[in-house]
């Protein structure tokens, strides 16, 4: 499993470490502007938790274009295995934007004070984050097993319009559930109820990618 990870790192390290770069030089723009703009916080959080998932993502469809994915099959290890670190790399990214996220929103509140209207807003730019890449990566995964590796490109946008279109039914039912001008507790229940679904839809994904890649014949 360690070589796994070490491989699935190696395969997005170039373009993760410019992602970095350029998030790094933006964050200090954004926590420069952000008390004359603060939706440019906004937009920054939700940017790099899913920007650094869709570089997780973006390895396997470089696998398959260096034909490693194939090798990969000839060396002792299950297909469980592959799958799993994945999912592993997956959320190591995701946890790695969640890091840059946070960092430029604690420097910002330190220099210009807190920038949102409620306490809850940080909670629901977090959940928010963290659902629409969950999802995603639900999507994803079986999707590129099940639709062909030639069409990585493809199946990554055809994820993150689908994630964004469950993210945003999820968010329509619960305001008309519980109404317009939601009470602090109703968003905890509503950052709640998007984490707890966004949790769902990717770990049933995990049982579902491994059975379509179980039965894959190259």
């Amino acid at each position: 499993m360690k070589g796994l990870l070490k491989n699935n790192f190696y395969a997005v390290y170039a373009n993760a470490g410019l992602f970095s770069i350029i998030m790094l030089l933006l964050g200090i723009f954004v926590i420069a502007a952000c008390n004359a703009i603060p939706s440019l916080l906004i937009g920054y959080a939700l940017s790099v938790m899913v920007g650094f998932s869709i570089n997780a993502i973006s390895g396997l469809g470089k696998e398959c274009s260096s034909k490693w994915a194939k090798y990969k099959l000839t060396v002792p290890v299950k297909r469980t295995d592959i799958v799993k670190s994945y999912y592993i790399s997956l959320l190591a990214w995701l946890l790695t934007g969640m890091v840059f996220a946070g960092i430029c929103v604690v420097l910002s509140i330190l220099l210009h004070g807190y920038p949102f209207d409620r306490g809850t807003d940080i909670l629901i730019l977090f959940t928010a984050g963290i659902s629409l890449s969950l999802f995603m990566s639900a999507v994803f995964f079986p999707s590129f097993y099940l639709g062909g590796e030639e069409k990585s490109e493809a199946i990554i946008i055809i994820s993150i319009l689908s994630a964004t279109a469950i993210f945003m039914v999820i968010v329509n039912l619960i305001n008309l559930l519980l109404g317009s001008g939601l009470t602090t507790l109703q968003l905890i229940l509503t950052a709640g109820i998007l984490l707890a679904c966004a949790l769902l839809a990717f770990v049933l994904s995990y049982p579902l990618t491994i059975l379509i890649f179980v039965k894959k014949e190259y």
